[in-house]
């Protein structure tokens, strides 16, 4: 049976004794494959589990998310249908769609509904959406612009030749006569009809689709005002009275598509970022299966690579996976990911990561991280949330374009109805230039266009944008508040001193210490590994991290902790020795190992501040910014290092908990605070700030929690990012003026009667490209 419906009424047949039926059919049913529809068995492929492997996240036991493509999106209003007809369907938990980049983010049950219901559901309304995928996405591009070029070619083919027959009707000025102007209205007729249902082909579809669902979108208006002036043009034609507008119609629609392609192209190139990062990872890697033994390679898809595989990276291949260096030196070009634009060394031991290519010479790489794993695929993850994600700036402009398009159509209805009975003769092409001219195009394209540039150049200088509403805060950010360690400094803290306070030698201190930081991320933690020469550490039980504190287990049955002086003697009055309290005051890191009741040794740790953290300090105070150092380090170092950089407002000793304090206090007062951190201390306080910025190297906790990651963890491109986002935020502002006084000053020209249909074309097409050029300018930036 070709469905579950015909298998019931065959079943009811023949249980009731009327299976005679049968023997007067001609021709057997269909089966199953023959009557379901091709798309529907496409659609369900992508509910196989191998087959979503590749786009589709797993959020938790039944809920998914999965990144997609769009094909259709002709404007704000298609982004605002599709989010209303798939979040309304049972089991769809969001869904965000970015108008610049076309991709969509669905999250949805999957123990209520399937992805390909989605799929089907999209469809449904007249688009299509596809697996996100690079090179997908690049021939969708490629069919978009050619598809695109040959509508407007043929417009502008039409066009020509349309004045060609319209020309000599005009300089005639009723000399010519009336068979030679009835076939030059013939001609120009003959000439539009594939402009009408070509070219223009995509404004009827949509504003069809759009009044068949019940609402009013922006193509709405241009497909009434081509259409009424085409029908009219038509009639005049045949009954051989009144005026034509093949010229007009034709003219406008050229013009219209042409700024459409112009705006297409802008949009596309300033995505060229985002789209590289996900083509930065090869296809096949060498693998070296009997390294060091053996060094014959097989070659296997990137996919199918296991961590603890080895594969060779040959100079001018790019690095397929995040790994370890075994054997070789050379240098990687990791420009596209962190925005250092020098080759990074590389020799054994060294970290590589996936997608960064190898410029020198042949690299032996074991690998540590494959698939969602690596720090590529974090990125482009982030970067998918924060085009998805819209800054409420962006729903506000969408939804003033929304109740606009409204508004105009009640606007042109009048317009009509008024010059109808003033002035019959113009009240048409009138009404056809209110529709056209005051389409708001331009209000729609102004701050989305704007922030996928600005998103875009930012990657380019490694500052990484992972939420949507990051730019605008940034910009408008007032208190700046910087940890110390891992921030302001390098966070590679390095032992220079060992003070042993309990008969224990600095060799045994230092094998406790290294032995209780073994498995933390803090660069304390590393430091005291590093020191400690990569031989066996002791065993440690019941290890346990006390943020803001330190940390404290188990060594040999005993109880030890390492960290703060309160925190290793329990004893907040705890008195040191004289020598060892002037020992302290150096203005260096001091850090106590302890039983719980006494220090047992005290250990004096060093850290580099940046190079560019004084030139970031003195741009924030020229621009009148409040600068806050919060750090959990003693108030000697913190001091010492306000004093270095500049810095008034110090607060040390901070826990986790007097730094969420800190900033609530801040925000309280007014302020819009911007905090940048590094580490799993500063994940809450991260979250507290209007907007934050992460250390690339910090944990991953600490990245999560962010507005912005500064991937190349240089300083300056903070700076310059800040002054980016404070560009962005002023053009945005210029975008909506220009958009707003477009309108405004051309609807009453256009009802007066002093706009043609030809020059509304120009006019709504020249308004979205202006804002689309301006929006480039995001791309360059003084950072003197």
């Amino acid at each position: 049976m070709c469905c579950l419906g015909c298998q019931a009424v065959a079943q009811s047949i023949v249980d009731n004794g009327l299976s005679d039926y049968y023997r007067s059919r001609d021709a057997l049913p269909e089966t199953q494959r023959e009557a379901r529809p091709a798309i529907l068995d496409q659609l369900a492929l992508f509910d196989h589990s191998e087959f979503q492997k590749s786009f589709v996240r797993a959020l938790g036991d039944t809920e998914r998310e999965a990144s997609l493509i769009l094909e259709g999106i002709t404007c704000a209003a298609c982004i605002w249908l599709n989010e209303q007809h798939v979040g309304r369907l049972p089991g769809v938990i969001g869904i965000d769609i970015n108008y610049a980049s076309r991709r969509a983010r669905v999250r949805w049950d999957d123990s209520k509904i399937k992805l390909s219901d989605i799929l089907a559901a999209i469809a449904a309304i007249g688009y299509r959406a596809y697996p996100y995928d690079a090179a997908k996405n690049d021939e969708i591009s490629r069919k978009e612009r050619r598809d695109a070029l040959w509508r407007l070619w043929v417009a502008g083919f039409g066009m020509m030749q349309v004045m060609m027959y319209a020309y000599p009707v005009y300089i005639a000025d009723g000399d010519m006569t009336s068979d030679i102007e009835s076939l030059m209205r013939w001609a120009s007729l003959l000439l539009t009809l594939p402009v009408i249902f070509y070219s223009s082909a995509p404004f009827f579809k949509n504003a069809w689709r759009d009044l068949r669902l019940r609402r009013v979108g922006m193509d709405v208006p241009v497909a009434l005002g081509i259409g009424a002036a085409f029908a009219a043009s038509c009639w005049a034609t045949l009954v051989q009275a009144g005026e034509v507008y093949f010229d007009s119609v034709t003219m406008f629609v050229f013009f219209l598509l042409g700024g459409r392609y112009l705006e297409m192209n802008a949009r596309q190139k300033t995505l060229a970022v985002t789209e590289a990062l996900a083509k930065l990872l090869p296809a096949f890697a060498q693998v070296v299966p009997g390294f060091p033994e053996r060094r014959e390679t097989e070659q296997r898809v990137v996919s199918d690579l296991h961590v603890g595989d080895v594969v060779l990276v040959r100079p001018g291949e790019a690095i397929p996976a995040d790994g370890r260096v075994l054997e070789g030196r050379s240098a990687a070009d990791e420009a596209l990911l962190s925005g250092e634009s020098k080759p990074v060394e590389k020799k054994a031991g060294s970290a590589v990561i996936g997608g960064t290519t190898n410029i020198g010479s042949p690299l032996f790489i074991c690998v540590e991280q494959v698939g969602e794993a690596t720090k590529l695929s974090a990125i482009i993850q982030l970067m998918e949330r924060a085009s998805a994600e819209k800054p409420k700036i962006v729903e506000l402009a969408d939804r003033i374009a929304s109740y606009f398009v409204g508004a105009l159509i009640f606007v042109a209805v009048a317009v009509a109805v008024f010059w109808y009975w003033f002035d019959p003769a113009r009240a048409l092409w009138i009404t056809v230039s209110v529709l056209v001219v005051t389409c708001p195009c331009a209000l729609s394209l102004a701050t989305p266009i704007a922030l996928t540039v600005a998103a875009g150049a930012l990657a380019r200088d490694g500052l990484l944008v992972t939420r949507g509403h990051a730019i605008e805060t940034l910009a408008r950010a007032t208190h700046f508040v910087f940890d110390k360690t891992g921030t302001l400094t390098v966070g590679r803290m390095r032992l220079i001193g060992v003070l042993p306070l309990a008969g224990y030698d600095e060799t045994a201190c230092i094998a406790l210490a290294a032995s209780l930081e073994a498995s933390s991320e803090h660069p304390i933690g590393r430091a005291f590994c590093e020191a400690f020469g990569g031989r066996d550490f002791l065993v440690a039980e019941a290890v346990s991290s006390q943020p803001g504190q330190g940390v404290s287990g188990r060594i040999g049955g005993g109880e030890l902790r390492i960290g703060r002086i309160e925190f290793v003697t329990g004893n907040s009055a705890y008195d040191l020795p004289e020598h060892a309290q002037s020992w302290m005051s150096a203005g260096d890191t001091v850090v106590a190992l302890g039983d719980g009741r006494e220090v047992l040794a005290l250990f004096r740790l060093g850290d580099e501040i940046r190079a560019e953290a004084g030139s970031l300090i003195a741009a924030l105070h020229r621009a009148g910014k409040r600068v806050v150092l919060l750090t959990g380090d003693g108030a000697v170092v913190a001091n010492h290092v306000a004093g270095i950089l500049g810095i008034d407002e110090v607060h040390a000793e901070a826990t986790p908990e007097s730094k969420h304090q800190c900033v609530r206090a801040l925000q309280a007062a007014g302020a819009v605070v911007a905090m940048i951190g590094d580490g799993v201390n500063d994940a809450p306080v991260l979250a507290q700030a209007q907007v934050s910025i992460a250390m690339g190297g910090g944990a991953q906790l600490a990245r999560t929690q962010s507005d912005f990651v500064l991937l190349s963890e240089n300083l300056d491109h903070l700076r310059h990012g800040i002054l980016r986002c404070e560009k962005t935020l002023s053009i945005i502002r210029q975008n909506l003026w220009w958009s707003f006084a477009y309108n405004f000053v051309a609807l009453p020209l256009a009802i007066a009667g002093f706009v043609t249909p030809w020059l509304a074309g120009i006019g709504m097409s020249g308004s979205s490209l202006l804002v689309v050029l301006n929006s480039l300018r995001i791309q360059h930036v003084d950072s003197d």
